[in-house]
């Protein structure tokens, strides 16, 4: 067999192809680079599809195949009264609910009758979303607390938002939980607060305007708060529109609070501070007498006491304990005009009125006038008939139900006052307004009397609950409204047992007539109520 033959060269004519790397190489890179070209052209077609021509679908299915933050709301904090009565609650929402909140329902259980003190919530404004100062921030689409211990309370009844992260698709409807964060509650608050003598308030004051306020002289606990007519925060809490705007146009202003806000003429119950403070000046003592004319003249004007004007009679010779006992105008028209107002504003003011109280809750500080005031204000001279006026609680003079409360606990705690505390405390913040105790004992004896046969009284006398005489000792006021058409303001300030006080307990009624026969009834079925709670 003879072997093959070796090719070296291949002849086409003139032209010839010879295998070299070189070549090979060549051909390798075009074929790569034509692929590679190839990728990206395919690739920016595909991205211009999916960007120009599917873009909006793809955004669209994008945004609404989405992980969804659901807010979870805390429970807000229980309201308890002092026996741990529950006033306001809340209710978690439920969690398997397709929203993108889930919101807890605050539950007011003495619906109207705790309104005065509790207040309410709505959703948080700007304002307050910018100016929280409480440690766990509000968050757009949260609930604060707008009055009363809703407000007042609010960082510690608030509580801490939690969250669920869950998956939807493209028709919103829910894939999965991807994570729970459970929310963390608010903590409870536990006032001063009788619920059963609150209720017995708004059942005395019925449909009444006036405010009820009761307090423990050695603790300033708050043991009632009525203001009438009042509000149900439930329907704030439910958002219930109709009512809300019911509320605002109620021309009997059920949403003011009277026991902070309202300001009257205080009349008669204002006289045994007017004889502490001629008593501490030594303007009168003890056996300091004034004889009962039944009208008295300031330049051409007359002034009368009530017992003459109304019954014609004269009471003779008049001291300071029957001054307060009889609620004697003369008497006091007298020691008025030996104290001067200066002197009177300066011991009325040391009593807390014309001042607003420690509470955090809105509250006017009313008006203790002057000769200083009037000029400036009104830019008229002041008067001898100024003087009197000022003496029996009447003329420019305004205190709030508030500041009297607070103003007579001082003779039922031996010359202290205290700060006022809407929570149930043991504790006491009090000092001494360095009033001598023969003067306390000639005022409170006073008062006493004025609760007693042939005081003014008279549904005090013979205090009795289940067989068991209480001595009570109070003053009452019949404050003549600006209005001269309307019924005077009826006023009673009362404190009891005599010999050691647990409770002081003021009640105004608004145009409602004498303050012993409207104010008073009032008091004596409040104070049942809380010596029979107590027995």
């Amino acid at each position: 067999m003879s072997p093959l033959p070796l090719i070296e060269k291949i002849n086409f004519g003139k032209s010839s192809f010879k295998y070299s790397g070189k070549e090979n190489n060549n051909n390798l890179f075009f074929l790569y680079s034509s692929f590679i070209l190839l990728f990206f052209v395919f690739l920016a077609i595909r991205l211009f599809h999916l960007t120009i021509v599917k873009g909006n679908y793809y955004r669209r299915l994008s945004d609404e195949n989405r992980i969804r933050r659901v807010v979870i709301e805390p429970k807000r904090g229980d309201i308890l009264d002092r026996d741990d009565m529950v006033l306001a609650t809340s209710i978690s929402g439920n969690t398997e609910e397709k929203k993108e909140r889930i919101q807890s329902k605050r539950i007011y259980n003495a619906e109207d009758t705790t309104s005065a003190i509790l207040g309410y919530r709505q959703i948080a404004d700007s304002n307050e979303l910018k100016n929280d100062n409480c440690k766990v921030k509000l968050k757009l689409g949260d609930k604060v607390g707008k009055k009363g211990i809703e407000k007042i309370y609010e960082c510690d009844l608030r509580g801490r938002n939690g969250e669920k992260l869950i998956e939807l698709d493209a028709h919103g409807k829910i894939l999965k939980t991807l994570n729970v964060v459970s929310p963390k509650n608010g903590k409870p608050i536990r006032l001063a607060i009788d619920l059963n003598l609150q209720k017995k308030a708004y059942e005395q004051l019925k449909d009444r305007k006036g405010a009820v306020i009761a307090i423990k002289p050695k603790t300033g606990e708050i043991l009632a708060f009525a203001s009438s007519p009042t509000f149900n925060p439930q329907h704030f809490e439910d958002q219930n529109q109709n009512k809300i705007n019911g509320y605002l146009k109620d021309k009997n202003h059920p949403l003011f609070n009277r026991v902070t806000q309202g300001t009257y003429p205080i009349g008669s119950v204002i006289k045994p501070f007017i004889a502490v403070g001629a008593l501490e000046d030594k303007k009168i003592d003890k056996d300091t007498k004034v004889e009962d004319t039944g009208i008295i003249k300031a330049g051409p004007i007359t002034f009368g006491n009530w017992y003459f004007l109304e019954y014609g009679k004269t009471e003779g010779e008049v001291d300071v304990v029957k001054g307060i006992k009889r609620s004697n105008d003369i008497f006091f028209y007298k020691v008025g005009e030996k104290l001067g107002p200066v002197r009177i504003k300066n011991w009325v003011n040391k009593f807390g009125f014309g001042e607003k109280t420690n509470l955090p809750i809105a509250q006017e500080e009313g008006i203790i006038p002057s000769p200083f005031w009037k000029e400036e204000i009104l830019k008229e001279q002041w008067y001898l008939g100024d003087t009197y006026n000022m003496a029996i609680g009447q003329g420019y003079m305004l205190v709030t139900p508030l500041q009297v409360a607070q103003a007579t606990s001082v003779f039922a705690n031996n010359g202290k006052i205290c700060d006022l505390n809407f929570l149930k405390s043991d504790k006491e913040k009090c000092k001494s307004l360095g009033i001598s105790e023969n003067s306390l004992n000639l005022v409170r004896k006073g008062m006493k009397e004025a609760c007693s046969t042939g005081g003014t009284g008279w549904p005090l006398f013979d205090f009795t609950v289940n067989s068991k005489k209480i001595q009570t000792a109070c003053k009452t006021g019949t404050a003549e409204s600006s209005d001269k058409e309307k019924s005077p303001h009826a006023w009673i300030s009362v404190f009891a047992p005599f010999e050691n006080p647990e409770i002081v307990l003021t009640v105004l009624v608004e145009n409602g007539g004498q303050g012993s026969d409207v104010a008073g009834p009032i008091a004596k079925e409040i104070l049942t109520t809380y010596f029979q709670n107590k027995n």
